[in-house]
């Protein structure tokens, strides 16, 4: 179903080591690996031809690895805000071994020692939003999986810790938009590989 209003596409980076291993990478710069390379350079066929009015990045290498590797790298804009969630001292740590540590810890409820909480990423999805408010048009965003789900809830006005209930895959499309008008903010699809 197409809409009549501006649409907002997300795009998960390209499987790098890290993700494919399940180890939380937040600030850590680490490249895409070689079937993350191959992926990122299908996403442009698997989008509609349309001119983004503004074509967002992350500041990560594996963010601005995939949107160059589809095409974007010349129309993109770099915005900190994107940047994926600050795990402090859970970086490159995984879930099963923060359990042992930790058992019961959730990311969307308790956050990282050390790094950012679920409204703080919430806020910087926030500043995101509220400057795609102002572009005239459909926009196109690269970034991480936790990131993205935080701003997926709030674009639905949910709380931050709402993200937890959606998941993304590496180099998935998902897609951000309105029903009847620009009050009525909606997931028009979602993690699409």
């Amino acid at each position: 179903m197409s809409s009549s209003h501006p649409e907002i596409y997300l795009v998960r980076h390209g499987q790098t080591e890290w993700s494919l291993s399940g180890r939380h990478t937040g600030r850590t710069d680490i490249p895409l690996t070689l079937a993350g390379e191959e992926a990122a350079r299908k996403v442009a066929g698997r989008l509609p031809a349309i001119d983004f009015a503004a074509v967002w990045s992350s500041p990560s290498q594996r963010a601005k690895s995939t949107s160059a590797l589809a095409g974007f790298g010349e129309t993109r804009v770099i915005k900190e805000d994107l940047a994926e969630w600050d795990y402090g001292a859970y970086e490159g740590v995984t879930t099963k071994e923060i359990l042992v540590q930790r058992p019961g810890w959730q990311l969307f409820r308790d956050g990282c020692p050390n790094g950012e909480t679920a409204a703080d990423v919430g806020a910087r999805a926030d500043r995101i939003i509220s400057q795609l408010r102002d572009v005239n048009g459909s926009a196109l965003i690269f970034s991480s999986a936790h990131f993205l789900r935080v701003f997926a809830a709030r674009w639905l006005d949910l709380p931050p810790q709402g993200g937890a209930n959606f998941v993304l895959d590496t180099t998935s499309i998902s897609v951000l938009g309105y029903e009847h008008d620009l009050s009525e903010p909606v997931i028009r699809r979602w993690n699409q590989v």
